[in-house]
Parts: structure tokens; C-alpha cells; sequence
């Protein structure tokens, strides 16, 4: 396909603002599709005015006015529908010395002229007619109009210096012009088993559709391609590195896991031996692992990951564990040590604050291999971190780490295992499709005498009345903010501000504050502080949100819920419930939108980890879910996986039928399938980690 130049009206300048969408060719602007519509079909009649926000329709002349104001000029059309009924329409412009801003206005509102009027209704200022500002104004016949009206009309996500009507008209040109060029991709037998448009019906109905029935076929169509083209993307990744036989191996020789498992004070729950022997047959296999660890909060993933990490070292292996902050890689320090105690195993923890002095000597034992084990954030993927003997990766809420980052740990050694872990567990039709069943364990069972937690949306009185009488039984709580500092802007409550109001409120107890920006020392202090029962509330930000371990916490008061996502809100209510006792989440909010509201009451409603997964995906999104969204994969254009799962049912079967039939795609009907799914990828193809 030609350049977007090739196009009327874009030269350079304009080439440049496309360039800010990522359309540089005119295969790119036919796959840009719109992000709404609206219509404007002429059986909209003004009748139904005052029902509607939105107006399209054809109306003619009856007379005009201009009004001049200090530094504006006022043009009014006062204008008649077939029908009778009286519009009002009202432009304002900047008055100019030497020229006529309402010049061309003039020629086309002349009295019996007949346009086509877009706008909003606006008659709150205008007692005896019906007022509209105006979006955009065609003569009836005029080449403009054929566009932009009369019809279900594209509306675009669009930069600034770039207006619908100018993309309109860049688009029609396009189709008019090059819409032959445009190559079917899809198997042809592919097409008629699904009953879809082939490419070019689709291209011109999804930007200019005759009828919605016709726009929900186009859009079914590039759903499904889109679909067809990530899972078979994931599929043959998947397969490659299936190849890829590792030098290594592992053999079962209890002399660290047989200690460890005796000085647990609790058995594993069935679900934690299931994944532990699932992992422990992918490690043992001749290609590396690349699993995926899916559990609630609180149902015991670090300690499934430990008993990987020490058949590694039993092995004489190195195990790298990468966690998203310095706070939850300091707590898996502590909790990893306190497991480990009295057993022949070197840990050590690696972050951006620790001291120069301190990461040499880590650094070289790393590269000597006297360190077994060494957990730490970002840091570990920094060049200079160097290993002896790495076989094992384990990477906690792999999410938040983007496809290049994990990609760049699992490069510091050849033929690696890795083990992520996710608490947001990922909905089965969505696992089936980029995962398959085997890349995926899920630890759905919670340890014995777990309860759920009590979630309430309560006053701020009322969560401090039930936090006092919590902390007044010898339990304690935490109180979670959403920033550290003051912020007019969101005027939200913060963290250093409340801590010294609760001291005050709560005289008899000791409180103390953690946040993110404290040195790495303090930290740790506070949290041993915490878990030692020296302190009754913690007052924090959401550097708590993961990692954390004390049962002795039974309540927590969330403030201003509303700004936390979903998953934030799960992760948090986590921190507490962790041992025997009744424990409770309690949100306080200020203002709530539609979509917070939904949130708040979604965690009010359920524990169930996998329906907040669920609700968390309709929300946010698959590029958040996996972390994939800084590199593109998941960014579908047309698709959504939670209001399309029909489509993605059929793209994970028909996935399967092509790979049965024709694994490497070589068949000629499957050329053009192939050479798209190349083109679409390549360039991510290295980084796709499927972990």
C-alpha cells in the first residue's frame, strides 16, 4: 500500500499529525477504525428533538442575522425542518479589520437554502425556539455532505489539527482509491465456515456502514482476525520454545526440601501440592518451563515458589526472584529467611536502595555463584548483574512488569525455567487462548482456617469506631491512603498529613506510617516493627498493597476507595484475614464516579478472586492484566475479550484446526494468513514470553 500522502489534501505537515496516530501508509488509515458513530440517516426528524441530545437533519433557510459584540461577531440561521419544525443555530467568530469570517456562511445560508445541520441541543438560553450549537453544517448536495451526512457517520479518536471531517474525507479517499489493493488474509474456507465478510466488504462497511447490522458483521469479522492472529501468534511461540531442549536437569534429592517441608507449622493445602508437583514435572522435562502461577491472595504462591527455588539450589543452582517493589521484595527477603533458617542456603536482596558498598559484594558473589538465591526489584535486570549458574527465574505479579523487562531477566542465561505468579487470577476462556491448559496452574483452594473478609462501604466514623473496637481486642490495623502528600489537585487525604490526625484520635495506641519514599532501613523496621505487635496501626500508602504478612491484623480501613483500581482494592483487603480471626475491609470514599461505584460494589460483593479477575479484565483490559500493554500485543483495535468471547471461542478453535491441518503453515491457501501474521508480529516476536 502507498503512503498516506498519496492521499488528497496530505502533504507533509498533515502527514505528520497521522504519524502521531502510527499511520504512515494507507493499509494503516483503513485499519484505523472508528471509535464511535453516530447517525445521521434523514428519518431522524426534529420531532424527536427533545428526546435526544445529538441532532442531524436537513433544514432550510428562513432568514439570517449578525450581531456585533466587542471583540465577536454573532451569526444566527434561523432554519425550518420538512415538517415545520424551527431551529435556532448560532456561531460566534473573532471579528477581523479586513476580512469577512462569516464570508463563506453568507453564500451558503442564503433564504430557501437546504443544509445538513450536526449538533447538541442547547436551549437552555432560548425561551421560544430550539437552540443547537452547531459541530458541522454541509450543503444538501454538495460532495462534503455525501461523507459526513445522511448516514450512520464514523467519529474517530483523533490528535489535535486533525478534525473528523478532514480524517472523513481522508478515509472515503482511500476506499475510493485503493480498497482493491487491500489482500484477504483469512483462509477462504475460514470465511465461509464463520459466515464473514471478506476484507474489502468489511474495510468500507466498518467506516461507512449502510446499517448497524452491516457495521456488527464488519466489526465480527476484524474481531475474529484480530483474535485468529494473537492465539495462532502465541500458539507458534509457544511451540518454538517447546523445542528448545535445556541442558540442564533436575533430580529430587530432599536434602533441602525434605528440612523445609519438616519445619513448616502447616501442611500444604491439596491445591499447593497439585502446583508444586506440576512444577516440579515442567523443571524436570527437557524443555524449559515457562509457567504461570494463578492464586488468590493468601493462598500460599511464595511458599509453592520456594519449594521450586530449593530444588533448583539442591541442584546447585542459582534462582533469581523479581518482585515490582522495593517493599514486597524486602518482605520476601524476610519471609524467604525466616523459611529458610537453619537450612545451608545463601539468599541475598538486591534493590535501587541498596548501598554501593554492600551491591559489590553482592554482585560478585552472584558472579562467583556463592549466592543461591537473590531476590530483588528492577535492579536484577541491570547489565551488571551477573550470574554464575541462573536456571530459575521466579517473577511475582508478573503484570507489572512489562514483556521487555521479564524478557531481559530471562536473557542473563540460556535455556532458562521461569515461574510467574499472579494474584489478579486470569479468566479460563482468556487463559485458553494465550496460555493453553498446561502453561497454567491455579491455586484456587485457601489455607485452613481462612474466613473470607467482611467488605464494607462505610462513613469515616463509622470505620474508625470499628477499627478502635478491633484494636481494642489486642488485634491490630491498617489505614491506607492513596498519596503521601497533600494534593489540592485530587484533593485526596494523605498519608503524612493523617498520620499525625490519627495520633491525635487515637491517643492510647501506637501508631506508626510506612510510604514508598522511605529508606529502605526504615522500612524494614517499621514492617518488623508491625509484625512483632510493637504497633497497633499502620497508617500507609499502598506500597502495602502486596507482600505483606500478619495475621495478628484482622481490619483495614481503605480512604478514598474510589481511586483505587480493582485489583488494587483485592490485593489490599489481602493484608488482613491472613490468620483465624474475623477480619474486615472497610472503603471509605468522597466522590464516586459510574465506574468507581461499580468497583467499590464488586468488592463489596464478592472474595472470590476469579470473579474480581473477571471484573477487573471488563475494566481495565487485557494489556494490564499481563502486562503487555507498554509493547503492543494485546492492544486490539476492533476486539474486546469480555463482550466478544463468541468470537474468541471460534478464534480458538479454528487456531487449533489450522495448526492440526497445516502446523507450519505452508499450505498455499494459509500464504497470505502467514505472511500477515509475520508482518503483524515480527517485530515483538523476540520479547513474547509467555510467562
Amino acid at each position: 500500500m502507498p503512503s498516506i500522502t498519496k492521499l488528497k489534501g496530505i502533504g507533509t505537515a498533515k502527514a505528520k499529525l497521522f504519524a502521531q496516530l502510527d499511520l504512515s501508509s494507507v493499509s494503516d488509515l483503513l485499519h484505523y477504525y472508528p471509535r464511535t458513530y453516530q447517525d445521521r440517516r434523514p428519518d431522524a426528524k426534529l420531532s424527536q428533538f427533545k428526546r435526544v441530545e445529538n441532532v442531524a437533519g436537513i433544514y432550510t433557510v428562513i432568514r439570517t442575522q449578525t450581531i456585533p459584540a466587542r471583540a465577536l461577531l454573532i451569526f444566527k440561521a434561523f432554519m425550518r425542518d420538512d415538517i415545520g419544525n424551527m431551529i435556532e443555530a448560532v456561531w460566534f467568530k473573532k471579528k477581523m479589520r479586513r476580512f469577512d469570517p462569516f464570508m463563506q456562511m453568507r453564500r451558503d445560508f442564503k433564504v430557501d437554502a437546504k443544509l445538513w445541520i450536526i449538533g447538541k441541543r442547547d436551549d437552555k438560553n432560548s425561551f421560544f425556539s430550539n437552540k443547537i450549537t452547531v459541530d458541522e453544517y454541509y450543503p444538501l448536495n454538495s460532495p462534503e455532505a455525501k461523507i459526513n451526512a445522511g448516514a450512520i457517520t464514523p467519529i474517530y479518536a483523533l490528535t489535535q489539527g486533525l478534525s473528523n471531517k478532514f480524517f472523513r474525507a481522508a478515509v472515503f479517499d482511500a476506499l475510493s482509491k485503493y480498497l482493491e489493493d487491500e489482500h484477504e488474509a483469512l483462509p477462504s474456507q475460514l470465511i465461509q465456515k464463520r459466515n464473514l465478510l471478506n476484507i474489502r466488504q468489511a474495510l468500507y462497511a466498518i467506516h461507512f456502514p449502510k446499517s448497524f447490522a452491516e457495521l456488527e458483521n464488519a466489526r465480527r469479522r476484524m474481531v475474529y482476525e484480530e483474535f485468529l492472529l494473537m492465539t495462532m501468534a502465541w500458539s507458534i511461540k509457544k511451540r518454538q520454545s517447546a523445542r528448545k531442549k535445556k541442558e540442564h536437569s533436575y533430580q529430587i534429592k530432599r536434602t533441602l526440601l525434605t528440612p523445609f517441608k519438616n519445619n513448616l507449622d502447616y501442611t500444604f493445602t491439596k491445591a499447593q501440592s497439585r502446583v508444586i508437583n506440576e512444577i516440579f514435572a515442567d523443571m524436570q522435562n527437557p524443555f524449559p518451563m515457562t509457567r504461570l502461577v494463578q492464586g488468590d491472595v493468601g493462598s500460599g504462591k511464595t511458599v509453592v515458589a520456594l519449594c521450586a527455588m530449593l530444588l533448583a539450589v539442591e541442584n546447585k543452582y542459582q534462582c533469581a526472584f523479581m518482585a515490582p517493589t522495593e517493599i514486597l521484595a524486602t518482605q520476601h527477603f524476610i519471609t524467604l529467611k525466616r523459611y529458610l533458617k537453619g537450612l545451608d542456603v545463601k539468599i541475598e536482596l538486591l534493590t535501587s536502595k541498596t548501598p554501593k558498598k554492600e551491591k559489590d559484594k553482592i554482585l560478585q558473589s552472584l558472579a562467583k555463584g556463592e549466592t543461591d538465591i537473590i531476590i530483588g526489584t528492577h535492579s536484577l535486570i541491570e547489565d551488571n548483574v551477573k550470574f554464575k549458574d541462573l536456571k530459575l527465574i521466579v517473577i511475582d505479579e508478573q503484570h507489572r512488569f512489562g514483556v521487555k523487562q521479564r524478557a531481559k531477566l530471562r536473557a542473563k542465561a540460556r535455556d532458562i525455567d521461569m515461574l510467574s505468579m499472579t494474584a489478579t487470577p486470569i479468566p479460563r476462556t482468556f487463559a485458553l487462548a494465550f496460555y493453553g491448559d498446561l502453561d497454567v496452574s491455579t491455586i484456587d483452594q485457601l489455607p485452613p482456617g481462612r474466613q473470607p473478609v467482611d467488605t464494607a462501604h462505610l462513613s469515616e466514623g463509622r470505620a474508625f469506631d470499628m477499627l478502635k473496637e478491633e484494636v481494642s481486642k489486642g488485634r491490630q490495623a491498617y489505614i491506607v491512603y492513596p498519596l503521601i502528600d497533600e494534593s489540592d489537585k485530587l484533593q485526596l487525604k494523605a498519608a503524612t498529613q493523617e498520620f499525625e490526625r490519627i495520633k491525635t484520635l487515637m491517643p492510647q495506641y501506637k501508631v506508626a506510617m510506612i510510604h514508598g519514599a522511605m529508606k529502605s532501613t526504615e522500612k524494614q523496621k517499621i514492617m518488623e516493627d508491625f509484625l512483632n505487635r510493637k504497633t497497633d496501626i499502620l497508617v500507609a500508602t499502598p506500597v502495602i498493597e502486596v507482600g505483606i504478612d500478619v495475621k495478628n491484623a484482622t481490619v483495614m480501613v481503605i480512604q478514598n476507595a474510589e481511586r483505587f483500581g480493582l485489583a488494587s482494592l483485592h490485593q489490599l483487603r489481602g493484608r488482613v484475614g491472613r490468620g483465624s480471626d474475623k477480619s474486615y475491609c472497610i472503603l471509605v470514599t468522597q466522590n464516586t464516579s459510574s465506574v468507581s461505584s461499580e468497583r467499590i460494589n464488586a468488592i463489596c460483593q464478592t472474595n472470590d478472586g476469579f470473579k474480581i479477575g473477571e471484573k477487573d479484565l471488563e475494566l481495565r483490559g487485557p494489556g494490564e492484566i499481563l502486562g503487555t500493554r507498554q509493547s503492543g500485543e494485546l492492544e486490539f483495535k476492533a476486539g474486546d475479550i469480555i463482550k466478544d468471547k463468541d468470537v474468541l471461542r471460534w478464534a480458538v478453535e479454528d487456531r487449533d484446526f489450522l495448526i492440526n491441518c497445516d502446523p507450519l503453515l505452508q499450505k498455499p491457501e494459509n500464504a497470505a494468513f502467514k505472511q500477515r501474521l509475520i508482518d503483524l508480529y515480527q517485530k515483538y516476536w523476540d520479547i513474547i514470553d509467555l510467562g
